[in-house]
């Protein structure tokens, strides 16, 4: 179907966009989706292999949405690096349609959005903003979920499940739902009345096989050899990067976990760095370089990264700090990183194909044992392979150590349909959190309109029977009555004051009884970061240790148990106290300014995994303050720590990182030479150039100004 074909039902700016960007024709999915109603109005989903233009046919319905209806348009996400890119590429491609992007705090309102109509928004965020009960809801014409599939996702589907039934159940506006693979489209499509659109279509051929020893097999029915790999190596997943590279190409390895993506990038660089670093020394040095000093002082992972980029390699994972898995995707995107060694943290939604991709590691090894990786996730993977623009076919491979297993894994992971997405609302930590949400804005408020709204979920049309959730809902409606965050009065709940703001602050409803319970028992740092720490919002924990067991065991009898001594374990669920404080240490050793290689050598974590979790602290620490203020305890302290915590500061250099371009590096230094204060700094104006540098201090100085 031509673009042109649709004048007169598409606004004309739409059709002038596409053929801007030289789209002449729509792809097959996209002819699909207008044939079935996108332009009417028509909730769809649609489910086709990345690149078929499924972001375009979110795009059509969007932009219909804002110039034929005048309504707004918003974009839902499952990761915040996947929402800023779609936003930039709408921004780029409708500069005269006003867009917002929101992935940040989640006490807030953003009243400002209701002044834009195309909004960018994280699933979470999202959510938050429901919770709020923002004013311009019924001003929404169009929704569109991206990512769809995330519904079978543990932490991320019930949070998705119940916005999308809310939605349903409180808006009259269009929903759009894409996916790559969903094994159980018809059924989505049902729960959301939607028309659904499926495709095979790719317009970069995607080849899928196995390797084994030197050969790499494919074939319809079954494996036959299809090709010899070229290279020297006699380990496949390097051999095979040999094989990518003299074709001017592309790869990438995914493995199970940080420590195999970091051996493997090592093992590349080693065979291959060489010529790679030839071509392109200079632009490599430099983003070594950039990768290195993210930090004021680099850890041994920061090196690491920097060493191996320099042959044109890289590794990537949940452990690198956010600027530096940006400039590796940036440079993997621009072809300056050749190799790139992953985690499936890029498994889902970003723009970074490669023309090979192999999945290395096919069992996953977590505490509950090892398993092989599902039909659903090794797709997604898969899905990388394969550049519009630049391939006409890409490949996506698996590696087998016998003929036996190459024909095992063949029927497994190549022949094989995606499993079916399941629901997995049906459990009482899931919902403790939602149901205060609904009764909080008033959306629901006694226990038969909470199950007429359950009734409305996946869950309820997957299972065909609400017995077990019914059951839960009164266990949870129960629980937060004895906790005194809803009351309830003649069958009817309402939210406490208590119970609002818990919702609004957007922690398990859990985590907030603990903290209620405990936020007046804080006597120092140590306290507060435990009790913020024995949550669930901070888990999974950091490491238990021998002697960090001890330093607990000390702790429990310096403070009499004060923390917990009036609560029974079994009031907070699944309860790990060694494990919470064992992170309070680390946290604990950040505030006391231990530098950030020591910390992570120390605690056995990574640069990122630590900074996420004293971003979490932090939203924690501001949650317990605006708990104890409704509890009338004193917040001064918790305010204190929170400070600290943001910048990593002992309680003396307060007062010198209230200014900005002072960090925790520069106030030290600073006290170090006699300047404790701002007094001070405004007494000895003429040192502080001496101590922070002329441009530094300058910057400083303006402020006191």
């Amino acid at each position: 179907m031509e673009i042109l074909s649709l004048k007169g039902d598409a606004p004309f700016e739409i059709i002038e966009s596409l053929s801007q960007r030289g789209i002449e024709n729509l792809t097959p999915p996209q002819e699909a989706a207008v044939r079935k109603g996108l332009l009417s109005g028509s909730n769809m989903v649609v489910a086709a292999p990345t690149a078929s233009g499924k972001t375009l046919i979110a795009e059509i319905a969007c932009v219909n949405a804002i110039l034929s209806h005048r309504k707004k348009a918003i974009y839902v996400a499952p990761l915040r690096a996947l929402v800023s890119e779609k936003f930039n590429e709408f921004k780029g491609a409708y500069p005269y349609i006003k867009s917002a992007m929101s992935i940040g705090d989640l006490d807030a309102d953003d009243k400002w959005l209701s002044e834009y109509d195309m909004i960018f928004v994280s699933t979470e965020k999202f959510d938050s903003l429901m919770r709020h009960q923002i004013s311009w809801l019924d001003g929404v014409g169009c929704f569109v979920f991206d990512e769809i599939h995330m519904l079978g996702d543990p932490s991320r589907g019930p949070t998705l499940e119940i916005l999308i039934t809310k939605i349903m159940t409180s808006c009259n506006a269009q929903i759009i739902a894409l996916s790559a693979t969903i094994g159980n489209s018809k059924e989505i499509a049902k729960w959301m009345g939607a028309e659904l659109v499926e495709s095979d279509y790719r317009p970069v051929k995607l080849a899928k096989g196995i390797i084994l020893n030197s050969k790499v097999y494919y074939g319809e029915d079954a494996p036959e050899e299809s090709a010899i790999l070229n290279g020297s190596n006699s380990i496949p997943e390097v051999r095979l990067a040999q094989d990518t590279l003299l074709q001017k190409k592309q790869i990438l390895i995914f493995y199970s976990t940080r420590k195999n993506a970091e051996a493997g990038a090592k093992r590349m660089a080693a065979e291959l760095g060489g010529a790679l670093a030839k071509e392109n020394g200079v632009a490599l040095a430099k983003l070594s370089n950039q990768v290195l000093n993210v930090l004021e002082r680099p850890t041994d992972q920061c090196i690491k990264l920097s060493n191996l980029i320099k042959s044109g390699v890289a590794f990537h994972h949940a452990g690198l700090l956010n600027p530096q898995r940006e400039a590796i995707e940036n440079a993997f995107r621009e072809n300056l990183i050749k190799v790139m060694c992953s985690t499936t943290t890029l498994a889902y939604g970003l723009n970074l194909p490669a023309h090979t991709v192999l999945v290395r590691d096919l069992y996953r090894y977590e505490n509950s044992g090892s398993g092989m990786l599902g039909v659903n996730e090794v797709m997604q993977l898969f899905g990388r392979a394969g550049r519009p623009k630049y391939d006409v076919e890409g490949r996506a491979l698996v590696i087998a150590q016998s003929k036996e297993r190459m024909e095992e894994l063949y029927r497994t992971y190549i022949k094989a349909k995606p499993e079916p997405i399941e629901s997995g609302l049906g459990m009482v930590p899931v919902l403790r959190s939602h149901i205060l949400s609904i009764i909080a804005i008033d959306m629901m408020n006694s226990i038969e309109d909470l199950e007429k709204f359950f009734q409305r979920s996946f869950y309820a049309l997957q299972y065909g029977s609400m017995h077990h959730l019914k059951r839960l809902i009164r266990e949870v409606v129960q629980d937060l009555e004895k906790w005194e965050m809803v009351e309830g009065f003649r069958g009817k709940y309402e939210a406490t004051k208590m119970g609002k703001r818990v919702s609004e602050l957007y922690i398990d409803p859990l985590s907030a009884k603990w903290m209620i319970d405990s936020v007046a028992n804080v006597k120092d740092a140590l306290d507060a970061l435990f009790m913020i720490s024995n949550t669930i919002e901070l888990r999974p924990y950091i490491r238990v240790t021998s002697k960090s067991e001890e330093e607990f065991a000390a702790y429990m009898h310096s403070h009499s148990g004060s923390m917990m001594k009036e609560f029974s374990p079994s009031d907070y669920g699944n309860y790990d106290p060694d494990g919470a404080f064992a992170t309070a240490l680390m946290l604990q050793d950040w505030i006391d300014e231990i530098k950030e290689p020591e910390i992570v050598a120390k605690h056995s974590t990574t640069p990122g995994a630590l900074y996420t979790k004293i971003t979490n602290a932090d939203w924690l620490i501001y949650s317990a303050i605006e708990l104890s203020r409704i509890l009338r305890v004193s917040p001064r302290r918790l305010i204190d720590i929170r400070v600290r915590l943001r910048y990593g500061v002992k309680e003396e250099l307060l007062d010198l990182i209230r200014l900005r371009q002072i960090g925790r590096v520069r106030a030290r230094m600073l006290y170090a030479n006699g300047i404790k204060s701002i007094a001070d700094i405004r007494s000895n104006k003429s040192r502080i150039a001496g101590i922070l540098g002329k441009e530094v201090a300058e910057a400083v100085l303006s402020q006191l100004m």
